[in-house]
């Protein structure tokens, strides 16, 4: 019987070949898992000062690889979720080390004394953006919540995913300075405010927690203090059951969460209310007449 042998470069060849093979098969399928369970969250500082954005992950699902970085002016991040995560994002202001190392913020703290969060969530009062991937239906549910207080600008974008409520959200208006006296959170006496308490961190009262006597939707209704973070901010969730006006839904989206986000974008107007120019969300006019 004829043996036929191959040439020593042919078996070479065949051999990079089926390498070759192997790695790009490898490549798209990592690429294709990637892309059906991964979500991307871009975050961006376009405040005039450093934020230290906190993340806390929902008890029971995989953690984000980070829980707190630093984001200097015009900076960004980028990070990713993986599938069916849960969780929020906040900025923290005001930070710094003490003598002992020990690393604190004025508002938005996490209690970790480090930099990273590690599980803890945020002091309020603090701005909140809050997600749900991959829930009923296979939709995000998000939000901006100001349920916590209020400390920082903050924009939800969504990014190439699909829906009628996918769309964005958020609270551009700096409430800081125009925070109701009995609810603002000053850095020093007689200073600037550095943030905004709800009025259930303020009053610890059921009526305005939701707690209690008070702790269904049909017994919880909008106070008037709840009534300024939603006349500042629409869409934002300005107490528990604020449900119908503030929790958006899509299909396979990336988002952008930017704080502070510049007036000229195409999401933003100004309006000059009291001698103020205040920044407004396009959708459903709000602001706050200070």
């Amino acid at each position: 019987m004829l043996k036929f042998a191959y040439p020593p470069n042919f078996i070479l060849f065949m051999a990079q070949i089926t390498f070759l093979a192997a790695v790009c098969a490898l490549l798209l399928s990592h690429s294709f898992i990637s892309g059906v369970q991964g979500t991307s969250f871009t975050i961006v500082n376009k405040c005039n000062y450093v934020v230290w954005p906190g993340v806390l992950s929902n008890a029971g699902v995989s953690t984000i690889s980070t829980t707190g970085f630093t984001l200097r002016r015009g900076e960004s991040k980028t990070i990713s979720a993986p599938a069916s995560w849960g969780g929020r994002f906040w900025g923290r202001t005001h930070c710094s080390l003490d003598s002992a190392g020990k690393f604190s913020c004025l508002t938005g703290d996490c209690a970790s004394g480090k930099l990273e969060c590690s599980g803890n969530g945020a002091a309020p009062p603090a701005t909140l953006a809050e997600f749900t991937l991959d829930g009923a239906g296979g939709l995000d549910f998000f939000d901006v919540s100001l349920v916590d207080g209020y400390n920082v600008p903050m924009l939800v974008v969504p990014h190439g995913g699909t829906g009628q409520n996918c769309t964005y959200t958020g609270c551009v208006v700096d409430l800081n300075d125009s925070c109701p006296s009995e609810l603002k959170v000053m850095k020093r006496e007689g200073g600037d405010g550095v943030a905004c308490k709800s009025a259930c961190e303020a009053f610890r009262q059921p009526q305005y927690c939701c707690s209690g006597a008070y702790g269904t939707p049909d017994t919880c209704k909008a106070s008037s203090y709840s009534e300024v973070f939603k006349r500042a901010c629409p869409r934002a969730y300005s107490y528990a059951y604020d449900d119908k006006s503030s929790t958006f839904t899509c299909a396979k989206a990336d988002y952008t969460i930017t704080f502070c986000p510049s007036p000229n974008t195409s999401f933003v107007s100004q309006v000059k209310v009291g001698g103020k120019m205040l920044r407004c969300i396009n959708f459903g006019w709000g602001f706050f007449n200070g």
